[in-house]
């Protein structure tokens, strides 16, 4: 007789009775995956997981959160973007690319945390002597590290019970399975089912539970989407390999902000923090070169530094190519389009790249003033001052608009040693610059062009 199955959607989670081309609840296409249905246990043959809280409901205000307390990971840049260190009690998801560094970051915060936490490090993929070769590499020596080579879900559930750590590390999500289950490991049911397990043992008894969870070539955590539900929080590595910088971002954290990012660089011997990555992002920037401006964005409560490149060449098609890296490719879309009816230079007919030095990726509209002007910089072949910096949204109208936090970028620009910065005029007020910074006020584009060229 054949077993029952379900289908899931990949991407979302969604389940369905049947199969079909367009998730119902999220709309991907080609994404429904058939799973086998949740089989009971039989008696005696899984033991039971422990609840996630007391049995009756308890009256809000009479609860204490002094046990739900945080402690540092060693790590100030982990620290900022998990909202001032981990919570007790938490599962945090670390995703990225393979060769990222997601493995190295936790066997790092291994040994930072080993010798006043005890650590049991779980791995699905390496053999404990592989995990010691890389923890000598690393530098990894100190006591109260614990590893473990194990796939199967029911083990490492006895093994933290037994060893009762202050910190787990599950290396990767998509490793375990639960042999209950007759689907294979990293499959839709399986990741779910184990997810759920280290989340009542998380809940239950109050360890902290970091996984690693691949992503796939969409950019999401390969398996279902509602795996990033089920986390307290989500951390991503971004970046290229082929760079030694690192950004570590929260695309979900219900203990603090999602605004802030970490920046961290590869070296020999694992990821170091970056204390200014304004230094580090614009290290190496052409000097009297068209193309390029620098701005300050605001990620978090952190303001920084970026380049913004562009080349605009003339185009034989009769579809001109469009690329950006690092803004938003219908935003930057759109600037081309202000650039050329607003700013009347005729740029609808050239190719245009653009490109965020660094690999960052930057959503504040701040960043639109420098990528306009970088646009203008390039097809008129003339370079922009280089001891300016400017920051400002740009409207539709072609007008500049106000922006956020103006005074600390302006501290930044000041800090990182430019003469002059380019800004909205409606900025105009309470402004504290830094002594020796001059502050150019322009209203439209046309200004700003005309101020910094």
């Amino acid at each position: 007789m054949r077993a029952k199955t379900v289908f899931f959607c990949t991407h979302c989670g969604n389940e369905t009775p049947k199969w079909a081309g367009q998730c119902a609840a999220c709309g991907s296409w080609n994404t429904i995956a058939e799973e086998p249905s949740y089989a009971k246990p039989k008696a005696g043959a899984v033991r039971s997981s422990p609840r996630l809280g007391k049995s009756g409901p308890q009256e809000l205000s009479r609860l204490d959160i002094a046990s739900e307390m945080r402690f540092g990971t060693g790590f100030k840049e982990l620290d900022r973007v998990l909202g001032g260190g981990a919570v007790m009690g938490s599962l945090v998801l670390v995703g990225g690319s393979p060769g990222i560094g997601k493995s190295t970051l936790l066997l790092q915060i291994c040994g930072l945390m080993g010798g006043s936490m005890k650590v049991l490090y779980v791995s699905g993929e390496e053999s404990e002597r592989q995990l010691k070769m890389r923890a000598e590499r690393l530098g990894v020596k100190s006591g109260g590290v614990f590893v473990l080579a194990e796939t199967e879900i029911s083990e490492i559930l006895s093994a933290a019970e037994e060893l009762k750590p202050d910190l787990l590390i599950i290396d990767s999500i998509q490793t375990l399975y639960n042999p209950e289950q007759s689907s294979s490991p990293g499959s839709v049911g399986q990741v779910k089912d184990c997810t759920m397990s280290l989340l009542r043992l998380s809940k239950s008894s109050g360890l902290t539970v970091f996984l690693v969870g691949h992503v796939n070539k969409e950019g999401a955590i390969a398996g279902p989407k509602v795996l990033e539900h089920m986390v307290d929080c989500v951390l991503y590595f971004e970046g290229e390999r082929s760079l030694n910088y690192r950004i570590l971002r929260a695309a979900k954290n219900r203990y603090g902000s999602t605004n802030e990012i970490g920046v961290f660089e590869m070296l020999d011997t694992g990821l170091c923090e970056v204390a200014n990555p304004s230094e580090l992002l614009l290290s190496g920037r052409p000097e009297s070169t068209p193309g390029t401006c620098v701005t300050c964005v605001i990620e978090g409560t952190r303001p920084i530094l970026a380049e913004v490149q562009a080349l605009v060449t003339p185009s034989s098609a009769n579809l001109p190519r469009r690329n950006a890296n690092g803004v938003e490719y219908n935003r930057a879309m759109m600037l081309i389009a202000v650039l050329q009816q607003r700013g009347g230079l005729r740029i609808g007919g050239c190719d245009a790249y653009i490109n965020v030095i660094g690999g960052l990726n930057i959503d504040d509209p701040g960043a639109d003033l420098a990528t306009v002007l970088s646009l203008a910089s390039a097809f008129r072949d003339r370079p922009v001052r280089g001891d300016v910096a400017v920051f400002g949204e740009v409207g539709l109208t072609g007008e500049l608009r106000q922006v956020s936090q103006v005074n600390p970028r302006l501290s930044e620009i000041g800090r990182m040693g430019f003469a002059a910065c380019v800004l909205p005029n409606a900025a105009k007020g309470k402004l504290q610059p830094p002594k020796g910074l001059e502050l150019i006020y322009v209203k439209t584009i046309s200004d700003a062009i005309g101020a910094s060229m």
